[in-house]
């Protein structure tokens, strides 16, 4: 059955930035196809609601809640997995993001902060995970974002960040290739709380549907089938590879209005 190959039954995976949206979504859609999961972010209380939907599809949650701003916390994601479950075939990179901020006030600093949230942890947990990963013939999945391929005003660090992402990910797929597959999604809008004050006003939302081609705002779930795709066997011929999942996007569907210089 081509349905089989969507399963990952008793496959261990680490999700990062799992304790809503796209994480969460990821780590509760991963459960359902048979893995059991290693949740990480700032929130515990959210990563124990998130454990409970896992809990309910009867696979198993390990709550890390952890600063994954800081690339070593990324990194113990990793030995806390291999020790809790034994094995580790998948590692969701999803923790990251950066605000908008007008050029001119986008310091060196926070463009290297934005980096390190984006690419740097990703990096981190993905070195140490390699080890493991080698070992099951697993696989990473990166979050990106469809600001690291079109141009928008005020998003110089957040899709720098995003387009190295991307690239780091093409480069990781050569380095751990037969053994391991790395891809990315490159995110458009989705309904999480990050686009809160958009999805909760109408004039803005229908702004943002207008301008995205299949006329809606992404859902987390959305994300969430694609991690499922390319971690199984289903994604099993791809690497390198950054899958757009973004509406339809060929540009940004709402400017933020800064004005010219």
């Amino acid at each position: 059955m081509i349905l089989d190959r969507f399963r990952l039954t008793d496959q261990v995976a680490v999700v990062t930035g799992a304790g809503r949206g796209i994480g969460a979504a990821t780590a509760v859609a991963l459960a359902e196809a048979g893995a059991d999961v290693v949740i990480s972010s700032r929130t515990e209380s959210q990563l124990d609601d998130v454990a409970a939907l896992v809990a309910a599809t009867g696979r198993r949650a390990r709550v890390v809640p952890a600063d994954l701003s800081d690339p070593a916390a990324a990194g113990d994601l990793a030995c806390i997995a291999k020790a809790e479950f034994g094995r580790l075939d998948l590692v969701v990179n999803n923790v990251g993001g950066t605000y908008p901020r007008p050029l001119l006030e986008t310091t060196a600093d926070f463009l290297e902060e934005a980096f390190r949230f984006n690419v740097s942890t990703a990096h981190a947990l993905t070195v140490a995970a390699a080890p493991s990963l080698l070992e099951a013939g697993g696989s990473v999945v990166n979050i990106s974002s469809v600001m690291g391929r079109v141009t928008g005003r005020g998003f110089a660090a957040y899709g720098t960040a995003k387009a190295a992402l991307a690239h780091y990910t093409r480069l990781a797929a050569a380095d751990l290739a037969p053994k391991v597959r790395v891809n990315a999604i490159s995110v458009g809008s989705v309904a999480t709380s990050a686009l809160e004050v958009v999805v909760g006003n109408d004039e803005l939302r229908g702004r943002m549907e207008a301008a995205t081609p299949l006329r809606r705002i992404g859902e987390a779930e959305d994300i969430a089938a694609t991690v499922v795709f390319l971690a199984s066997g289903a994604g099993r011929y791809v690497t390198g590879k950054i899958i757009e999942v973004d509406g339809g996007l060929q540009a940004p569907n709402l400017e933020l209005g800064l004005p010219d210089l």
